[in-house]
C-alpha cells in the first residue's frame, strides 16, 4: 500500500497544483511566521496549544505549512491532511486572506463560540472524514478513538475552544459517518 499510497500523493499534489498554481509546501518550523504563531498560539490558549508546530499542517493563502518530518508520514495521512487543507485552499480562494483572518480568527469571537472557524474547519474536516472512508474504509470512520479525536479539536483548546457544543460536535460526525457509511 505504501507505493500506492506514494502514487496517490503524488498525483493529489499535480492535482493541487494545477488548481492553485502558488501552491506551495513549507516547512513550518522554518518559517519565522510559524514560529511566531506557535509561541502566541501557547500563550493565548495558555499552553493548550503546544503541538503546533510538531503535529498541526495550517494554510494561509496558498502556502500549505507542514511539520518536519511530514515526507516520514504514512502517504495516505498525507493524502487525508492535504484533502483537508485544500478545502482551506479554495476557502482562501473564494473569501480572500483579509477575509478569511478576520473570521477565522475573530468572529464573532477569537474562542468559545468562533462560529467562522468552527463552520470553515467543519467544512475542511467532512473532507478528512470522506478521505478517511474513502481510504482506511468504514472501520476507521467508525473508530471511537479516531472520533474523538476529531470531537476534541472542536472542543478543545486545539483551535482555541473554537465550539464548546460537544454533543453538537458529536452529532456532526456521527451524521457524517452515516452519510458516508450509508
Amino acid at each position: 500500500m505504501s507505493l500506492d499510497g506514494e502514487r496517490l500523493y503524488a498525483a493529489l499534489l499535480d492535482e493541487i497544483r494545477a488548481e492553485f498554481p502558488r501552491f506551495r509546501l513549507i516547512v513550518k518550523d522554518r518559517s519565522v511566521l510559524q514560529r511566531s504563531i506557535a509561541r502566541a498560539l501557547a500563550a493565548l490558549t495558555l499552553g493548550a496549544q503546544r503541538r503546533y508546530l510538531t503535529d498541526y499542517v495550517t494554510t494561509i493563502g496558498a502556502r500549505v505549512y507542514v511539520p518536519a518530518g511530514w515526507a516520514d508520514r504514512d502517504p495516505l495521512d498525507r493524502v487525508i491532511t492535504l484533502r483537508h487543507e485544500r478545502v482551506h485552499l479554495r476557502q482562501f480562494r473564494r473569501w480572500t486572506l483579509p477575509a478569511m483572518a478576520l473570521g477565522y480568527l475573530l468572529l464573532p469571537l477569537p474562542a468559545g463560540l468562533a462560529w467562522c472557524r468552527y463552520r470553515l474547519e467543519r467544512a475542511a474536516y467532512e473532507e478528512s472524514l470522506r478521505a478517511t472512508f474513502e481510504l482506511r474504509g468504514p472501520e476507521a470512520l467508525c473508530d471511537a478513538a479516531f472520533r474523538a479525536r476529531v470531537v476534541a479539536q472542536f472542543t478543545s483548546g486545539a483551535y482555541g475552544w473554537m465550539w464548546p457544543f460537544r454533543r453538537a460536535i458529536e452529532r456532526w460526525y456521527d451524521r457524517t459517518a452515516v452519510a458516508l457509511v450509508g
